[in-house]
């Protein structure tokens, strides 16, 4: 199953053991593939750069190393027009709209109310765990 992780989701399954850990955890034992653009992986590396300055006793590179590994890179064009309150986040729509693997996880508020756009499921990380159980 492909599925794209929002910024939220990363750097909580990075400093913390709950869902968005486990949900990370999933794609590192390869259960799920995960699916990347450039614009995300450019959040990415902004938000675990800012966060290293901000808590030098966690080191985001392993991470961000096994992204670049063993993710799939997608060019993802930008929407035709913005689908979320946020535009910020309708980057994580345009990469589900292009490579098609209909479900990205998150626990934005904002994201998870255009669940259900071009057939793309918006959830919770929780909810992800416990339909994977």
């Amino acid at each position: 199953m492909k599925v794209i992780v929002d910024r939220n989701v990363l750097i909580s399954g990075l400093f913390f053991s709950g869902p968005s850990y486990q949900s990370l955890d999933a794609w590192r034992h390869r259960a799920v593939q995960l699916v990347v653009s450039p614009a995300i992986l450019e959040e990415y590396l902004e938000v675990s750069e800012r966060l290293s300055e901000q808590f030098p006793e966690v080191d985001p590179r392993p991470l961000m190393d096994l992204i670049l590994a063993m993710s799939t890179l997608i060019n993802a064009p930008e929407l035709s027009s913005q689908v979320c309150t946020d535009p910020d986040d309708d980057k994580f729509l345009a990469c589900a709209v292009a490579s098609n693997p209909q479900l990205v996880i998150s626990g934005d508020k904002a994201l998870l109310k255009t669940s259900g756009y071009r057939g793309i499921t918006v959830l919770k990380p929780r909810l992800f765990v416990e339909t994977q159980r």
